[in-house]
């Protein structure tokens, strides 16, 4: 009798199919470790959310009609703020330039260490080992925390776990307090915030910056780091075969295998398979396998191997920041040296060099008074009755200086010229600090002093108090003789 096959459905097969190519995220417990780089780390944890918690309520006196917080984004004021320096929407160049600096800075350091920047710097490191450290504090190191998400739900389970929840959300209340604190007088809106009248969006910015932080810092991590952020993905660009990159001796290590104290050490390598690099990760990668899209150069295997080699009397630097081209070096018996001073370490240094020198000449040679001309098109000119010809300007005034400014207007290169400003009598324009001033004038000239239909000339406003001027080029129209 022949077997009777019944087809599984396509849609069945398809989604099995579908579901095979995604793996469920495991939970990585990473181990406390102690060592330089876990230290290094500590330091920069520390140091950085100083910089991010403190910096709104520094205090620098800019004088009066000016606010007196060191770092401020004046949305309403439409002006950026920072210590001495103050920047005006028309300054948008500055930002660029600031952009430029930070990417080709982010490639300069990559090519010579690799990410380090995520490793050390990065809000999404800083604040995921902040909120480790915490779940440490309740739930106890890897092995404890491990065991406590295996056992389960009673009383103590529940506790430690809403007690972590409650210092992870209240870290997250504070990163989105402290944001919005760089956008207006840190101690005035910490006013209005605890008494319930700060605006809507200062309320809307803090409770979104608070569920990203304790998602991204409490649940997301390492996930954050290889799917969301590009620069996991294109990484591999920055690098080359002198980038030191946090690497396993592969040449020393192998073939490992575990150990016991006074077994010798011939005919096998130094590395015991111990998985205490794997267990220190923030990412859960095993170094050995070589470099990875998800390794962030934290160093924290470099720390675990070290104090495993002093154990066992080996010496240290089986992981270790080493180049590819060190790496061969070392397995073909020869001497390995650093080379920093490559093209493409050169290239970047020069961008960077170039764009900072740039960004600084413009900052301290600018001046404190400009001033922009729009000539009137409809009609181009109007001839007087007295053959005279009148053109109409527009004239805009920036005073960035915190004091009003009486200031002189005049032209230069218009012979016989005389001006009027509307509204007023006189040649004296009152520009208010930190204010874009508009004013309407009218130059006239006559016929017999103009050589041609189109004649440049320039706007001159000068401060008498600081002798500063400011000078803006124009075109006087005619009718054609």
């Amino acid at each position: 009798m022949d077997r009777l096959v019944i087809d599984e459905p396509v849609e069945a097969v398809n989604s099995r199919e579908q579901r095979s190519f995604y793996k469920k995220r495991v939970a990585i417990h990473p181990k406390l470790v102690f060592g330089r780089y876990r230290q290094i780390k500590w330091v920069a944890l520390v140091v950085l959310l100083a910089i991010y918690y403190l910096v709104p309520w520094l205090r620098y006196d800019r004088g009066p009609n000016a606010p007196d917080q060191a770092v401020l984004v004046d949305i309403p004021g439409r002006r950026f703020y920072f210590f001495f320096i103050e920047i005006w929407p028309q300054e948008v160049y500055y930002w660029t330039g600031l952009l430029i600096v930070a990417a080709v800075g982010l490639f300069f350091v990559s090519s010579l260490f690799g990410r380090v920047w995520c490793g050390y710097a990065c809000p999404q490191t800083v604040w995921t080992d902040l909120f480790i450290y915490v779940e440490r504090v309740f739930e106890g190191d890897r092995n404890a925390r491990i065991r406590l998400a295996a056992a389960p739900w009673g009383f103590g389970k529940l506790a430690r776990k809403s007690a972590k929840h409650a210092v992870w959300l209240a870290i997250g209340l504070v990163t989105g307090g402290a944001w919005v604190f760089y956008f207006a007088d840190a101690p005035s809106l910490f006013g209005d915030l605890i008494a319930g009248q700060a605006s809507l969006g200062a309320y809307l910015t803090i409770a979104i910056l608070t569920g990203t932080t304790y998602v991204f810092a409490g649940f997301a991590r390492e996930q954050i780091c290889t799917y969301v952020c590009p620069y996991a993905r294109f990484q591999a660009a920055m690098f080359d075969e002198d980038t030191m990159l946090v690497s396993y001796q592969a040449a020393r290590g192998e073939p490992r295998a575990k150990h016991k104290k006074g077994e010798p050490w011939e005919g096998r390598g130094h590395c015991i398979d111990c998985g205490q690099c794997v267990a220190v990760c923030p990412t859960g990668i095993d170094i050995r396998h070589g470099q990875q899209m998800e390794c962030i150069t934290c160093a924290l295997c470099i720390d675990a191997c070290n104090g495993v080699m002093d154990k066992v009397g080996l010496p240290r630097g089986l992981i270790r920041y080493d180049t590819l081209r060190n790496m061969q070096v070392r397995a073909a018996g020869q001497r390995p040296h650093i080379k920093l001073f490559r093209r493409r370490t050169l290239v970047y240094a020069a961008i960077l060099f170039a764009v900072l020198a740039a960004i600084l000449t413009g900052l301290f040679s600018r001046a404190d008074l400009e001033v922009t001309v729009q000539r009137d098109r409809n009609p181009a000119f109007v001839t007087l009755s007295n053959g005279d010809i009148r053109n109409g300007y527009t004239l805009k005034v920036l005073n960035k200086s915190h004091e009003s400014r009486v200031l002189s207007l005049s032209v230069s290169n218009l012979p016989d010229a005389r001006l009027e400003v509307l509204g007023q009598k006189g040649l004296e324009l009152e520009a208010r600090p930190a204010q874009i001033e508009s004013f309407r004038v009218f130059v006239q000239a006559p016929r017999q002093a103009l050589e041609k239909n189109s004649t440049a000339f320039a706007f001159v406003l000068r401060d008498p108090v600081s002798a500063t001027e400011a000078e803006h080029d124009a075109v006087f129209m005619a009718p054609r003789r």
